[in-house]
Protein backbone atom coordinates (compact mmCIF):
# COMPACT_ATOMS: atom_id res chain seq x y z
CA UNK A 1 0.00 0.00 0.00
CA UNK A 2 1.55 2.77 -0.64
CA UNK A 3 1.44 5.92 1.54
CA UNK A 4 1.20 9.64 0.29
CA UNK A 5 1.75 13.12 2.47
CA UNK A 6 -0.54 15.66 1.54
CA UNK A 7 0.36 17.97 3.48
CA UNK A 8 2.89 20.67 2.73
CA UNK A 9 5.70 19.56 4.29
CA UNK A 10 8.19 22.35 3.96
CA UNK A 11 5.88 25.61 4.70
CA UNK A 12 6.13 22.98 8.07
CA UNK A 13 9.49 22.91 8.04
CA UNK A 14 9.84 26.78 7.46
CA UNK A 15 7.81 27.23 10.72
CA UNK A 16 9.85 25.23 12.85
CA UNK A 17 13.10 27.13 11.70
CA UNK A 18 11.61 30.03 12.25
CA UNK A 19 10.35 29.29 15.73
CA UNK A 20 14.05 28.30 16.03
CA UNK A 21 15.61 30.97 15.19
CA UNK A 22 12.80 33.79 17.56
CA UNK A 23 13.92 31.20 20.11
CA UNK A 24 17.24 31.32 19.76
CA UNK A 25 17.37 35.27 19.31
CA UNK A 26 15.34 35.69 22.19
CA UNK A 27 17.37 33.64 24.39
CA UNK A 28 20.54 35.50 22.98
CA UNK A 29 18.25 38.82 24.03
CA UNK A 30 18.02 37.45 27.62
CA UNK A 31 21.68 36.62 28.12
CA UNK A 32 22.65 39.65 26.87
CA UNK A 33 20.21 41.62 28.96
CA UNK A 34 21.45 39.46 31.75
CA UNK A 35 25.08 40.53 31.31
CA UNK A 36 24.37 44.36 31.10
CA UNK A 37 22.84 44.23 33.83
CA UNK A 38 25.71 42.30 35.42
CA UNK A 39 28.31 44.32 34.57
CA UNK A 40 26.26 47.05 35.82
CA UNK A 41 25.59 46.32 38.86
CA UNK A 42 29.23 45.46 39.18
CA UNK A 43 30.14 48.98 38.07
CA UNK A 44 27.76 50.43 40.09
CA UNK A 45 29.26 48.56 43.14
CA UNK A 46 32.75 49.88 42.28
CA UNK A 47 31.87 53.08 41.68
CA UNK A 48 30.13 53.19 44.70
CA UNK A 49 32.97 52.32 46.74
CA UNK A 50 35.43 54.66 45.03
CA UNK A 51 33.09 57.38 46.29
CA UNK A 52 33.18 55.86 49.81
CA UNK A 53 36.97 55.86 49.15
CA UNK A 54 37.53 59.28 48.22
CA UNK A 55 34.91 60.82 51.19
CA UNK A 56 37.29 59.17 53.67
CA UNK A 57 40.31 60.57 51.96
CA UNK A 58 38.68 63.85 51.92
CA UNK A 59 37.50 63.58 55.80
CA UNK A 60 41.63 62.42 56.31
CA UNK A 61 42.91 65.17 54.58
CA UNK A 62 40.68 67.93 56.63
CA UNK A 63 41.60 65.97 59.63
CA UNK A 64 45.66 66.43 58.66
CA UNK A 65 45.11 70.15 57.10
CA UNK A 66 44.19 70.68 60.95
CA UNK A 67 46.78 69.28 62.72
CA UNK A 68 49.20 70.93 60.08
CA UNK A 69 47.85 73.90 60.77
CA UNK A 70 47.75 73.39 64.95
CA UNK A 71 51.68 72.32 64.61
CA UNK A 72 52.39 75.43 62.71
CA UNK A 73 50.84 77.60 64.97
CA UNK A 74 52.53 75.97 67.77
CA UNK A 75 55.56 76.33 65.66
CA UNK A 76 55.01 79.80 65.60
CA UNK A 77 54.74 80.16 69.34
CA UNK A 78 57.43 78.03 70.03
CA UNK A 79 59.58 80.60 67.99
CA UNK A 80 57.94 83.55 70.08
CA UNK A 81 58.93 81.97 73.16
CA UNK A 82 62.68 81.90 72.14
CA UNK A 83 62.86 84.84 70.56
CA UNK A 84 61.48 85.98 74.09
CA UNK A 85 63.87 84.05 75.81
CA UNK A 86 66.87 84.89 73.76
CA UNK A 87 65.31 88.86 74.24
CA UNK A 88 65.42 88.14 78.06
CA UNK A 89 69.34 86.44 78.10
CA UNK A 90 70.14 89.14 76.14
CA UNK A 91 69.25 92.13 78.49
CA UNK A 92 70.79 90.28 81.33
CA UNK A 93 73.61 89.74 79.57
CA UNK A 94 73.99 93.51 78.38
CA UNK A 95 72.87 94.87 81.91
CA UNK A 96 75.78 92.98 83.27
CA UNK A 97 78.47 94.42 79.87
CA UNK A 98 79.04 97.65 81.96
CA UNK A 99 80.44 95.71 84.71
CA UNK A 100 82.38 93.26 82.84
CA UNK A 101 83.66 96.04 80.72
CA UNK A 102 85.31 97.76 83.59
CA UNK A 103 86.64 94.76 85.15
CA UNK A 104 88.18 93.65 82.28
CA UNK A 105 89.71 96.94 81.29
CA UNK A 106 91.41 97.08 85.14
CA UNK A 107 92.23 93.88 84.28
CA UNK A 108 94.40 94.16 80.57
CA UNK A 109 95.52 97.97 81.26
CA UNK A 110 99.45 97.60 81.89
CA UNK A 111 101.19 99.91 84.14
CA UNK A 112 101.79 103.20 83.16
CA UNK A 113 98.66 103.18 81.27
CA UNK A 114 96.11 105.71 82.51
CA UNK A 115 92.87 105.74 81.40
CA UNK A 116 90.91 108.97 81.52
CA UNK A 117 87.65 108.64 79.25
CA UNK A 118 85.47 104.93 78.44
CA UNK A 119 82.36 105.68 76.20
CA UNK A 120 80.42 102.71 74.64
CA UNK A 121 78.50 103.16 71.72
CA UNK A 122 76.34 99.23 70.87
CA UNK A 123 79.06 97.02 71.14
CA UNK A 124 82.35 99.63 70.14
CA UNK A 125 84.03 101.13 72.94
CA UNK A 126 86.09 104.44 72.33
CA UNK A 127 88.72 104.53 75.04
CA UNK A 128 91.24 107.70 75.33
CA UNK A 129 94.03 107.45 77.86
CA UNK A 130 97.76 108.53 78.60
CA UNK A 131 100.64 106.28 78.38
CA UNK A 132 104.55 106.81 79.63
CA UNK A 133 106.19 104.62 76.42
CA UNK A 134 104.52 103.92 73.01
CA UNK A 135 105.43 100.37 74.02
CA UNK A 136 102.47 100.54 76.70
CA UNK A 137 100.05 101.19 74.16
CA UNK A 138 101.10 98.07 71.78
CA UNK A 139 100.85 96.16 74.97
CA UNK A 140 97.12 97.10 76.03
CA UNK A 141 96.49 96.54 72.03
CA UNK A 142 97.87 92.98 72.53
CA UNK A 143 96.04 92.35 75.56
CA UNK A 144 92.80 93.59 74.84
CA UNK A 145 93.38 91.27 71.15
CA UNK A 146 94.27 87.78 72.50
CA UNK A 147 94.02 87.67 76.42
CA UNK A 148 90.25 89.08 76.90
CA UNK A 149 86.95 87.28 76.89
CA UNK A 150 85.36 90.26 76.61
CA UNK A 151 87.19 92.14 74.22
CA UNK A 152 87.99 92.10 70.41
CA UNK A 153 89.90 93.66 67.59
CA UNK A 154 91.27 96.85 69.09
CA UNK A 155 92.20 99.70 66.86
CA UNK A 156 94.56 102.64 67.72
CA UNK A 157 93.15 105.86 66.69
CA UNK A 158 95.39 108.26 67.27
CA UNK A 159 98.51 108.76 69.23
CA UNK A 160 100.57 111.57 69.94
CA UNK A 161 102.97 113.26 72.96
CA UNK A 162 101.42 115.34 75.64
CA UNK A 163 103.02 116.82 78.88
CA UNK A 164 102.08 116.80 82.24
CA UNK A 165 102.31 119.74 83.62
CA UNK A 166 102.52 118.59 87.22
CA UNK A 167 105.53 116.39 86.49
CA UNK A 168 107.18 117.97 84.02
CA UNK A 169 107.67 114.58 81.86
CA UNK A 170 106.29 113.95 78.23
CA UNK A 171 103.88 111.19 77.92
CA UNK A 172 101.57 110.05 74.97
CA UNK A 173 98.17 110.46 74.76
CA UNK A 174 96.07 107.70 72.58
CA UNK A 175 92.76 107.28 71.47
CA UNK A 176 91.76 103.58 70.43
CA UNK A 177 88.24 101.68 69.54
CA UNK A 178 87.66 97.81 70.86
CA UNK A 179 84.75 95.57 70.50
CA UNK A 180 82.77 93.96 72.71
CA UNK A 181 82.11 89.77 72.51
CA UNK A 182 80.40 87.87 74.29
CA UNK A 183 82.48 84.77 75.80
CA UNK A 184 81.62 80.87 75.48
CA UNK A 185 79.76 79.45 78.55
CA UNK A 186 82.07 78.35 80.99
CA UNK A 187 80.25 74.69 80.72
CA UNK A 188 81.34 74.82 77.49
CA UNK A 189 84.58 74.85 78.05
CA UNK A 190 85.13 72.60 80.93
CA UNK A 191 82.98 69.66 78.56
CA UNK A 192 85.59 70.42 76.26
CA UNK A 193 88.41 69.98 78.90
CA UNK A 194 86.67 66.56 80.64
CA UNK A 195 88.38 64.30 77.05
CA UNK A 196 91.76 66.25 77.78
CA UNK A 197 91.88 64.63 81.07
CA UNK A 198 90.76 61.40 80.34
CA UNK A 199 93.71 61.08 77.50
CA UNK A 200 96.26 62.32 79.93
CA UNK A 201 95.41 59.82 82.23
CA UNK A 202 95.36 56.58 79.86
CA UNK A 203 98.07 57.83 78.20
Amino acid sequence: MILINLLPHRELRRQERRRAFFTATGLAALMGAGCFVLWYAVVQQQTAAQVDRNQFLSSEIKQLDSQIAEIASLREEIEALNARQRAVEDLQTDRNVPVYLLNELARQTPQGVYLTSIKQTGNTVNITGLSQTNERVSELLRNTAYNSPWLERPDLVEIKTATARDLQRRLFEFSMRVDIKRPQPPADKASDAKPGRKAAAKG
